[in-house]
């Protein structure tokens, strides 16, 4: 096992392109970490230039306290797992596990027993004579997983190792996956632009975007308190709501939406350093957060209101689209933005598409980010 730390790593190409920049982090012996972001964020090239597949152009990677930028490759110590596998279509199980052991040299009678220890972990013994075009998806990625396992490296580095796969055995591959490091406690450093792969898999989530590293975390702490609006946008799903607002002070707070303002307790106005009259904010309420009213009920004057647009059943629970809301563009091409957003509620609730509907939060589940830079302000 080993501990890996990125200090001020960077990569620009040739013509110019920055892919990463200035990347500070610090992998634990033996810990899970998950590197998560959109396409083309550079959390593969960092994962990649780790691995020594591509150059460093500023910065220092550390493994156990040695300096690997030059180092070669296989002087790494570190293996990876890729997107596509890299099997060897021509050989067997067994060759495409024992290749690492056989290129190391390592006695015929051990690379068997090695190759047949690790089969008998992932449920791959009798399929060792098989070829990879003779197996499952989820067999494909086992044997690639194999591969890396025998040679017993300080790291495993996976490279978006279940996108290739279908929905249901995703969820499968993701508990063999975490089964496996609780097993072996090997050194993970695990790369997916899915979300929800990053906050089950990770004991940390590392959040990229356009090369940066916005956010490093427990998936609870990036969950309930995220450091800005783009790490609030891309962790959770659906995402959280962007809404602009103002905090106004008229005989008690409250926070004005396009549609309507929602009172706001002190404790909030004393979390915001220098709050004042009239200041803007963009306010993030997640979708279970939502409490949707009947508009003409007493405890609902005031509230904001909107038109049910859509609903979406997934038992037992509905996701309700109420349109008539400015929602912020947090940075995720992927978040929601215009004018509707999303509630959450259970499944059975009497809300038809054409409903107005009074909407409001609870306090505890606010969050305000700062309307010049998108930074947590509470929360």
């Amino acid at each position: 096992m080993a501990e890996i730390d990125f200090r001020g790593v960077g990569k620009t190409y040739g013509d110019g392109t920055v892919a990463v920049r200035g990347v500070d982090l610090q992998v634990a012996e033996g810990e899970f970490v998950v590197l998560v972001g959109p396409s083309g964020c550079g959390k593969s090239t960092l994962l990649r230039m780790l691995a020594g597949l591509e150059a460093i152009t500023e910065g220092e990677i550390l493994i156990d306290g040695v300096v690997v930028n030059k180092t070669h490759p296989r002087d790494r110590d570190v293996a990876m797992v890729f997107q596509n596998y890299a099997l060897y279509p021509h050989m067997t199980v067994f060759a495409n596990m024992a290749f690492p052991l056989r290129q190391g040299k390592m006695p015929k009678a051990d690379v068997a027993e090695r190759v047949r220890e690790v089969a008998g972990i992932l449920q791959l013994t009798e399929h060792l004579k098989r070829r990879p075009a003779n197996l499952s998806g989820g067999q494909r990625q086992r044997v690639a997983i194999g591969r890396a396992i025998v040679r017993n490296p300080k790291a495993f580095l996976l490279d978006e190792p279940l996108s290739n796969l279908d929905a249901k055995l995703r969820v499968r591959m993701r508990g063999e996956i975490a089964q496996l490091h609780a097993d072996l406690g090997v050194t993970t450093i695990f790369v997916t632009h899915d979300q929800v792969e990053a906050m089950t898999l990770g004991q940390r989530v590392a959040v990229l975007s356009d090369g940066e590293l916005r956010q490093v975390g427990s998936p609870h702490d990036l969950y309930n308190h995220p450091g800005d609006m783009f790490v609030a946008g891309f962790i959770g799903s659906p995402s959280m709501n962007l809404m602009r607002a103002e905090l106004r002070n008229e005989e008690g707070w409250r926070l004005h939406l396009a549609s309507g303002s929602v009172p706001v307790s002190g404790d909030v106005v004393r979390g915001v350093s220098g709050a004042v009259h009239g200041q803007e904010f963009v306010a993030g309420v997640r979708p279970e957060s939502l409490v949707l009213g009947d508009p003409r009920l007493p405890e609902a004057e005031g509230l904001p209101r909107g038109v049910v647009r859509l609903i979406e059943v997934i038992e037992p629970e509905m996701y309700v689209y109420v349109d008539g809301f400015t929602l912020v563009d947090s940075g995720d091409p992927d978040a929601p933005s215009g004018e509707m957003l999303v509630a959450r509620q259970p499944s059975g609730r009497s809300v038809s598409p054409g409903d107005v509907v009074a909407v409001g939060w609870d306090d505890k589940n606010l969050h305000l980010f700062s309307a010049e830079d998108g930074t947590a302000v509470t929360g």
